[in-house]
């Protein structure tokens, strides 16, 4: 096998990382939906966009009643996706072209059509196989309210997150209905996800990343939240730290690698995941969701820094996944940043404006010193696309009511070559989301063959990226709105959010812009440059 770019025991450190979202990124048998096959036939591109690895959100067995995250069986790929041959194949074909592979696991729950879940269902309660998940009588004089006052875990949504079932008890899912919470107090549930995270270390991943992480753990009791708010009954709770522990043990038999998705405000809580015992990585959505706003991104930037510098933890960047809306589209709206509950259709776009910060907020992102995720589509520039409403499938829109587009939008299936049907993402069948007309003038293809498309930019900036090295990151005194820091050995991102253009700091070589410079030489608005000092 080659060795990985980053071949180094901590390639995660400072690895560039490429989001695979199999259901939307390349049709290999023509019926419409992504799969492991259109993945393998897109490698060569993947290497030469130069990534470190591939983060596949969930693969395996799923009636996809929410994108995948609903798991039937984690040992086993969905048909729709291929085998669980083909996925060793594309692991063992990644790993010749130096690509890591992390697989996505979803521990808070799994599906209603889960072996476990079908089993408490036909064995009633009081039954052992029940114990395996949240069971519980309903209150009020017939049980017929929910056991607690828990609010859903999908923004602005109205609905219960207990489900009644005929036998008259209730069972607890944060999330949809079809996706029933585990129980992680139960033995049985830990070591079965020990067991399953050996057995994808064993087919030759090199990470993990999980879903929810802070999630897991609940108050025994199923306190109402509104009578014991702190500690939190379901998030954060400091049993998880025990959870992760063992699983750090599992990981370090394979030389393994955690990335946990932890949404929490407080950052000495957040910093907790990342001791040295615990998670190697967490995703930064403080700086995802942060506006186009100098003074906001300096200082969550500094913040993210700072609470990953106690426990010696690199930061990781990212600009968009496959729940947030798309860069291009953000940042070009009045509000740039980004907030679930502030989701709604209609919100006018400048995706020329969106386009040029996207280019601008690359280089940035990739200048900075830890690890850079990047989401499907984003080097392509993708915007946000609006999806009918009779073809929106996220639950998010449906449990809102109506009110929340939902993510589907950032979730269309990709456009890879110009003149072929469906933007060459398949054959002659219709993806299962519809692409936006125009599609194909985001194609790879052309893209391909223009040094000075949003593709040869996110090409040449990370093969340029190394040559940021080690360093940490020394901010440089810039005019107000222009964020301006060097990295060992001497390599500066410059990037203008001012009004006005900026005089570039001293240099001796222009490495890279994502923008032209104006007729003076100076760096205009919304633009960044690379400069060698």
């Amino acid at each position: 096998m080659a060795q990985p770019r980053h071949a180094a025991a901590q390639w995660w450190r400072s690895a560039v990382i490429y989001q695979v979202y199999v259901r939307s990124f390349a049709d290999g048998d023509g019926d419409g939906t992504g799969d492991l096959a259109g993945v393998r036939a897109r490698l060569p591109y993947l290497a030469e966009l130069g990534v470190d690895a591939l983060w596949f959100t969930p693969w395996y067995v799923s009636p996809l009643k929410d994108g995948g995250y609903d798991v039937a069986d984690y040992r086993a790929i969905d048909p729709a996706f291929g085998t669980l041959a083909e996925a060793e194949k594309l692991i063992a074909e990644a790993g010749e072209l130096g690509i890591r592979t992390i697989v996505d696991i979803v521990p808070n729950h799994v599906s209603d059509q889960h072996a476990w879940f079908r089993a408490a269902l036909a064995a009633g309660p009081g039954s052992p196989e029940r114990e395996l998940f949240h069971f519980r009588p309903g209150r009020g004089p017939d049980g017929d309210l929910p056991p607690n006052d828990w609010p859903s875990q999908f923004v602005g949504s109205t609905e219960p997150v207990w489900t009644r079932l005929p036998d008259g008890e209730w069972y607890l899912h944060l999330f949809t209905p079809e996706q029933p919470d585990l129980n992680w107090a139960h033995p049985v549930v830990r070591q079965e996800h020990e067991d399953i995270l050996r057995f994808w270390f064993e087919r030759g991943v090199a990470g993990v990343r999980i879903d929810s992480a802070a999630l897991l753990a609940k108050d025994p009791e199923l306190t109402d939240l509104a009578d014991h708010p702190d500690p939190h009954p379901f998030v954060d709770r400091d049993e998880l730290h025990d959870i992760y522990r063992s699983w750090r043990t599992v990981a370090d038999d394979y030389d393994g690698v955690f990335v946990g998705e932890v949404w929490l405000p407080d950052t000495e809580r957040f910093a907790r995941y990342l001791r040295p015992d615990e998670l190697h990585t967490a995703f930064n959505f403080a700086f995802l969701s942060c506006p186009w706003d100098a003074g906001r991104l300096r200082a969550s930037i500094d913040t993210t820094l700072a609470e990953h510098a106690p426990v010696g933890a690199p930061a990781t960047w990212v600009l968009c996944n496959h729940d947030v809306t798309r860069t291009v589209t953000r940042y070009g709206r009045t509000d740039t940043g980004f907030d679930f509950a502030a989701k709604a259709f209609g919100t006018p776009t400048d995706l020329t404006l969106g386009t040029r910060r996207a280019r601008a907020a690359a280089l940035l992102s990739l200048a900075l010193p830890g690890a850079v995720y990047v989401y499907q589509g984003e080097e392509l520039g993708l915007p946000e696309a609006d999806i009918p409403l009779d073809r929106i499938e996220d639950p998010m829109h449906g449990r809102s009511g109506g009110t929340d587009p939902g993510r589907d939008g950032c979730r269309v299936p990709l456009p890879w070559a110009t003149g072929e049907p469906h933007a060459g993402f398949g054959s002659q069948q219709e993806p299962w989301l519809p692409q936006p007309a125009g599609w194909a003038a985001y194609a790879a293809d052309r893209q391909a063959a223009d040094p000075g498309s949003m593709l040869g930019l996110y090409r040449r900036a990370i093969a340029l990226r190394p040559e940021f090295g080690d360093g940490p990151l020394t901010w440089l005194p810039a005019p107000e709105g222009v964020l301006a820091f060097t990295r060992a050995p001497g390599l500066t991102c410059v990037v203008n959010l001012a009004d006005a253009p900026a005089e570039l700091p001293e240099h001796t070589e222009i490495r890279l812009t994502s923008g032209p410079l104006d007729p003076h030489g100076r760096l205009p608005k919304d633009t960044a440059a690379w400069l060698r000092a």
